[in-house]
């Protein structure tokens, strides 16, 4: 399993290219992607098509490779293989047959546009691509919005602007985004907005909305102190006029706090009331 460039030719390692140059063959996800590879790095090898299409017939004959004492380099077009890619057929096949599979780590986009976006420190979540109807991408972002993670996402260049619409309306406009577009190649561009503001920034120059997008979507969880406290404040106002049930759901409608946690802290504040006033 060989990493190769996202888009820099020169973004490979020694040791993958040696991989590569010493392979009885390379399983590619296109052949002629990897041809310009090989061309620039001057290495030769036996290309044989592995993609999404015939990953399975693919996979049959790399372990038959395999049973005949035979290495293989598995890679796709850009980036590491399996990662919203094809090659987990193979490793499974592989693996199932009683092969060694060898990871040699190299560039990802996700990783890549992360560790330049500025979210803070924290776990996020690798979603690669949402599904293409609007309907399905509209679901699978509501179940996406209340997860505390930074949301990480791949798009293609002609959904990019109603993916980004749908990310507004289902996590909210205030979220931070990071929009990554054609990293390490030479018209890379990395923009940080909010959510609320992408679409219209994506369409104000077509050139923007050109090339493999990286979206991350700060968490919800990233949010100041301050704000975190705001629920308790307007709990504790309530609490001094409306009955504990009462005040609960209003704190929760008005602030958008989590129930069980808004509940939990109510009954700590009017027991300690109870307890000044005896």
């Amino acid at each position: 399993m060989v990493a190769t460039p996202i888009g820099n030719l020169e973004d490979i390692s020694p040791r993958a290219l040696q991989s590569l140059a010493r392979a009885d063959a390379i399983a590619a996800e296109d052949t002629r992607v990897t041809a310009r590879l090989l061309d620039h790095h001057r290495v030769q090898g036996k290309l044989v098509a592995a993609h999404e299409h015939n990953e399975r017939r693919a996979a049959d004959w790399i372990v038959e490779q395999l049973a005949l004492g035979k290495t293989v380099a598995l890679v796709t077009d850009a980036g590491t293989p399996a990662i919203s890619d094809p090659g987990a057929t193979v490793v499974a096949k592989a693996r199932a047959a009683g092969f060694r599979v060898v990871p040699i780590p190299g560039p990802n986009a996700a990783v890549t546009a992360l560790s330049a976006s500025g979210i803070a420190e924290g776990p996020f979540l690798f979603a690669g691509f949402l599904p293409a109807k609007p309907a399905a991408r509209r679901k699978a972002l509501e179940r996406l919005a209340g997860l505390p993670y930074t949301l990480v996402l791949y798009e293609a260049p002609h959904r990019v602007v109603e993916c980004v619409e749908d990310m507004s309306a289902a996590l909210g406009p205030e979220r931070t985004l990071v929009i990554a577009r054609e990293l390490t190649k030479l018209f890379e561009q990395i923009h940080r907005c909010a959510l609320g503001e992408a679409a219209a920034w994506l369409r104000e120059d077509a050139d923007r909305r050109r090339g493999e997008f990286v979206l991350i979507a700060e968490g919800p969880a990233a949010r100041s102190e301050s704000a975190k406290l705001d629920w308790e404040r307007v709990l504790t106002t309530l609490l001094a006029e409306l009955p504990l049930a009462h005040a609960v759901k209003l704190a929760c409608k008005l602030t958008g706090a989590k129930k069980n946690a808004v509940y939990a802290r109510a009954l700590q504040l009017v027991r300690a009331a109870t307890s000044r006033r005896s």
